[in-house]
């Protein structure tokens, strides 16, 4: 957990079984007394680590891949080509997701760069012009 004061190290110790709005509640067990002048009540910022993976491609999480993707799926996003002036339509098949990026299992390779904001109005387009 991460607040103004530095960071304190905990673990999950329980997670409850309702789900609501797709999220669940979770209690978290500190591992280190907390840092001086913090207060029990305060809110805090939290990473929970699920799974570390190594070597793996990602890239942020495009605006219209599943909340949810947990297995794969293959979308369509437009990759950016010759010198940052076109952007051409690939199939990007993904993996896991966190809350803000995805794995890429196939479709683009470590170095490319593609748009991952709504691209619907050229749903119509294989390839667009960037000014």
């Amino acid at each position: 957990m991460t607040n103004t004061q530095g960071i304190v190290k905990g673990h999950v110790s329980s997670v409850s079984s309702e789900v609501v709005s797709g999220m669940v509640s979770l209690d978290v067990s500190l591992d280190s007394p907390l840092p001086q002048g913090v207060a029990t009540d305060l809110p805090v910022d939290a990473t929970i680590d699920i799974e570390k993976l190594d070597n793996i491609l990602y890239v942020g999480r495009p605006v219209h891949a599943s909340e949810r993707a947990t297995g794969s799926s293959t979308v369509s996003l437009f990759k950016i080509v010759n010198d940052g002036t076109e952007a051409v339509r690939v199939n990007v098949k993904l993996g896991r997701a966190s809350v803000n990026a995805v794995e890429v299992l196939d479709g683009l390779k470590e170095g490319d760069k593609v748009i991952l904001s709504d691209m619907s109005a050229y749903d119509n387009a294989d390839r667009i012009r960037i000014k």
